[in-house]
């Protein structure tokens, strides 16, 4: 495995860090405090193309690697976790489902408008009564017709109060379990389908999420995405690409965090001497680069081997479990390194504690990436 990014790789790296910190770093206070989704930098975002980097140029995206994807999404999270969520469960969630299940017109229909940022997207699996259970849900969806007719709540769907386009699962064979669950199309607009609360959140305050309500929502028989009764078989697919997501995600934050107590404790001077001569801060910042360093190895691997169509449900658990979790660590020890000054927000640091939290819950718990994980191991993966 050559670990050497390529000078496209380096090139996206350095435009979406210069975008990133331009734009992103000195709003994303702003929309935390408020609860706001960044409507304007999210546009900004879609016009340099992040919005639809995996996506085959003739539908309008980058046709960019994985490897690629996950080094914009770490730089975004790098600044702000928020606009890496928002970009994360666009590209990887909703627009990936398409990409996996959909027919050519469902590709040509949909995927454009996802790629280039003109509709943003939402993906909807988990319920009130259902989460890592999915064969538990309670949407079901029925024919009528020439039509499927879906009913039911679906909640803590990311993006959906901005969504134009949404991607949802309804049981259909309720008597098959995980194996009688289809995925819909469902274009905002329709009678049947509102946003009902929209959550407050912990953190990622800057990333809308909320519940979506199907009441007699009808939807062509055309919008049923993929094979009928395979919509949980296409998300199992879909969450394996999404956990690269996400990891990347978690290596993003880790690095701002790492770098804010860098570069507090070369300025912050006690008993006459900058904090970073002390070697309990030495330890603590080459520890906090070391799980940095590992979570994006991971990361990238899991990538890597996504875009060579090898093997990766494994490493994607992996990637995710450890750079969530090295998150959540890193943010951790950046506040005790900036002593009171990182529990105030003044400092980036405890908004980047907040977001990494939801890294180790969102797109599949910590548990569930155990289980994952141990399945493939002992089936010989």
């Amino acid at each position: 495995m050559d670990f050497t990014p390529t000078p496209e790789q380096e090139m996206i790296r350095k435009q979406v860090r210069e975008f990133a910190e331009r734009e992103i770093k000195p709003v994303a206070p702003k929309f935390d405090a408020a609860g706001e989704f960044p409507k304007e930098t999210v546009s900004m975002m879609a016009g340099l193309g992040l919005l639809g980097m995996l996506v085959p140029q003739e539908l309008e995206g980058g046709g960019l690697d994985t490897v690629s994807y996950a080094i914009g999404i770490e730089e975004v999270a790098r600044v702000d976790g928020s606009h890496g969520l928002i970009m994360a469960a666009h590209n990887s969630l909703c627009t990936g489902s398409i990409l996996i299940g959909g027919s050519k017109a469902q590709l040509a229909k949909y995927v454009p408008d996802l790629a280039t940022g003109r509709k943003i997207g939402a993906w909807g699996l988990t319920e009130p009564e259902s989460g890592s259970d999915a064969a538990s849900m309670r949407t079901e969806a029925r024919r009528d017709g020439d039509e499927w007719v879906l009913d039911g709540t679906k909640n803590f769907c990311t993006n959906a109060p901005v969504a134009g386009t949404f991607v949802l699962m309804a049981i259909t064979d309720r008597a098959k379990g995980n194996h009688g669950i289809s995925a819909y199309i469902v274009e905002r607009g329709n009678p049947g389908l509102r946003i009902g609360k929209v959550e407050d959140k912990l953190g990622m305050r800057g990333s809308a999420t909320s519940e979506v309500i199907l009441e007699d929502c009808h939807v062509p028989e055309e919008n049923l995405l993929g094979q009928l009764n395979y919509g949980f078989t296409d998300a199992l697919k879909t969450l394996d690409g999404g956990r690269i997501s996400i990891a990347a995600l978690g290596v993003g934050i880790a690095q701002g965090a790492y770098e804010e107590a860098l570069r507090y404790a070369k300025e912050r001077k006690q008993f006459g001497k900058p904090i970073a001569e002390f070697q309990a801060i030495q330890f603590t910042l080459a520890d906090m680069a070391l799980r940095t360093d590992a979570a994006r190895m991971l990361t990238y691997k899991a990538a890597w081997l996504k875009d060579r169509g090898l093997p990766y449900k494994k490493e994607s658990a992996m990637a995710k479990l450890y750079a969530s979790e090295a998150a959540m660590w890193v943010t951790t020890k950046a506040i005790q390194v900036l002593g009171g000054y990182g529990y105030v927000k003044d400092y980036p640091v405890e908004r980047m504690f907040r977001d990494a939290k939801l890294c180790e819950i969102g797109e599949g718990t910590s548990e569930i990436q155990r289980l994952v994980i141990a399945r493939e191991l002992l089936q010989g993966g």
